[in-house]
C-alpha cells in the first residue's frame, strides 16, 4: 500500500509547476485525473520532441496519470467537472490569473460544497497584491526574484539550466498539500493553499537575500565557482578536463595544503589562512592549484582528492547522468510505459512503504471514455460529447 493509495486529485494543470507536483502525488499512490484541453492538451506536450518524439518536459512531470479531454468553456464541459470534483479530495490548478475564480473554483465557492476538499492554487505571483494578475514563466520569475542577479559570470547574467522557479513552486505545492491532508485528517476539513512561483524562489535563494542584508554588496556572479568560498568550484587538469572540488572548513584546506599542494607552508600563509582570505586571493590561490592539477589527469587528481578526503566531483553532462555508475548501483533506474514504447525512469528519491507508483505517461484524452463512464455515461451520451468537441 503507498500512502496516498485511495486520494483523488483533479489536475486543472499545464507547462511544469502543477505537473511536477501532481506526478508526485502520483508518485506516492494518489489517482491523477489530468484535465486537458481537446485537440491539443496540456501545451507542454508540444515544447520538443526529443523524448523519442515526446517532448523532454511532459515525459518527465506526467506518468502514472489519467488524460480526460475536456473542454471547459463549454456548459457541459463544466458539468463532468463538476461531477468530479464530488469525487475529489484535491483539485490543483495553475490556470491563467483569475481563471479559476470566473469559472466557479474558488475555495469559497467550492468549500460550501465540498468541505473536505483540498484545494491548491500555483500561480505566479498569488492571489493578492499588485502583481497577482500579472502573466509569470519561469524565466521571468527568474528575473523578477533577482536570481539572474547572482547565476551566471562577472561580465553575464545566466538562467539557471533547469525550470527552477518552476520546481520550487511544484515542491512547496506538493508539501502542502500533504500537510492539508495531515490537517484534514485531525479537522475533517479541507483548506485552501496559495503557491507563488516568486514566493518559492524567493524562499529558495534566502541565502544570498541575507548576505546582501541592509543594502550590502550581493555575492558575486561567479560562473561554476561558488561566490563566497574558495576554493569551491572547477579547476583544470592537466589533459584539458575540469574537476570540481570544495573545501569547506580549515581542517580540510590543512590536508589540502600537506597531500595534494605538498606545500605545507600555504596552510598558515596570510593570503590563504581562512577562506575570507582565499576569496580574497583566488586567483593567486588558482594558478597555485593549476600548477600542481597540471601535472596530472582528470581521473588522476580525482583520486588524489578522494584518497585525500576532500569533496570533488566529475562535470558530468547528460550523458554522463544517463549511465552514472551510482545510479545504476542503487537500482534507482525503471521502464514506463508511453504512447511510443517504453522509457527508462528514475525512481523519485527516498520513498515510504511500497516502491513509488511508476505508471505509464498518457496519450491526450486516453482515458476519457473509461471516466466519463465511472460518472455513469453511457456510450451514447459519451459519443454526442465527442461529437461536440467537448471531450
Amino acid at each position: 500500500m503507498l500512502p496516498l493509495d485511495g486520494i483523488t486529485v483533479i489536475a486543472l494543470e499545464h507547462a511544469v509547476a502543477a505537473p511536477f507536483a501532481t506526478r508526485q502525488l502520483a508518485d506516492l499512490g494518489a489517482r491523477v485525473i489530468k484535465i486537458e484541453r481537446p485537440g491539443k492538451g496540456d501545451f507542454a506536450r508540444g515544447y520538443d520532441t526529443r523524448a523519442r518524439g515526446m517532448s523532454s518536459h511532459f515525459v518527465w512531470s506526467n506518468r502514472s496519470k489519467e488524460s480526460l479531454t475536456l473542454d471547459l468553456k463549454s456548459e457541459d464541459g463544466m458539468k463532468v467537472l463538476s461531477k468530479l470534483i464530488d469525487t475529489a479530495d484535491i483539485l490543483v490548478q495553475n490556470l491563467a490569473p483569475g481563471a479559476a475564480n470566473r469559472m466557479g473554483l474558488g475555495f469559497e465557492t467550492l468549500h460550501a460544497k465540498h468541505p473536505k476538499l483540498i484545494i491548491c492554487n500555483i500561480s505566479g505571483y498569488g492571489p493578492n497584491g499588485p502583481e497577482t494578475d500579472r502573466k509569470a514563466y519561469d524565466l521571468l520569475v527568474q528575473a523578477e526574484a533577482g536570481f539572474l542577479s547572482i547565476t551566471g559570470t562577472d561580465t553575464k547574467p545566466s538562467k539557471a539550466g533547469i525550470s527552477v522557479a518552476d520546481i520550487a513552486a511544484g515542491m512547496y505545492a506538493y508539501t502542502n498539500i500533504l500537510a492539508a491532508l495531515l490537517q484534514r485528517g485531525k479537522t475533517g476539513k479541507g483548506a485552501e493553499i496559495n503557491i507563488s512561483m516568486l514566493e518559492a524562489l524567493a524562499e529558495w535563494i534566502g541565502y544570498p537575500m541575507y548576505y546582501a542584508t541592509d543594502g550590502a554588496e550581493p555575492p558575486a556572479r561567479a560562473g561554476a565557482a561558488h561566490a563566497t568560498i574558495f576554493p569551491y568550484g572547477p579547476f583544470m587538469a592537466g589533459d584539458g578536463k575540469e574537476v570540481m572540488l570544495g573545501l569547506q572548513n580549515d581542517r580540510e584546506w590543512t590536508t589540502f595544503c600537506r597531500d595534494i599542494l605538498e606545500a605545507p607552508a600555504l596552510e598558515t600563509d596570510p593570503r590563504f589562512d581562512s577562506n575570507h582570505a582565499r576569496a580574497a586571493n583566488k586567483l593567486d590561490l588558482t594558478a597555485i592549484i593549476m600548477a600542481t592539477f597540471s601535472k596530472w589527469s582528470a581521473e588522476e587528481v580525482i583520486t588524489k582528492l578522494s584518497a585525500a578526503g576532500i569533496a570533488n566531483a566529475r562535470m558530468n553532462d547528460m550523458a554522463g547522468l544517463w549511465a552514472h555508475p551510482q545510479l545504476k548501483a542503487r537500482g534507482r533506474w525503471r521502464e514506463v510505459d508511453t504512447p511510443v514504447g517504453p522509457m527508462p525512469a528514475l525512481l523519485p528519491p527516498g520513498g515510504v512503504g511500497a516502491e513509488p507508483r511508476m505508471d505509464a505517461i498518457p496519450a491526450l484524452g486516453q482515458h476519457s471514455r473509461a471516466i466519463l463512464e465511472e460518472l455513469g455515461m453511457d456510450s451514447a451520451s459519451i459519443d454526442a460529447l465527442s461529437g461536440k468537441g467537448v471531450i
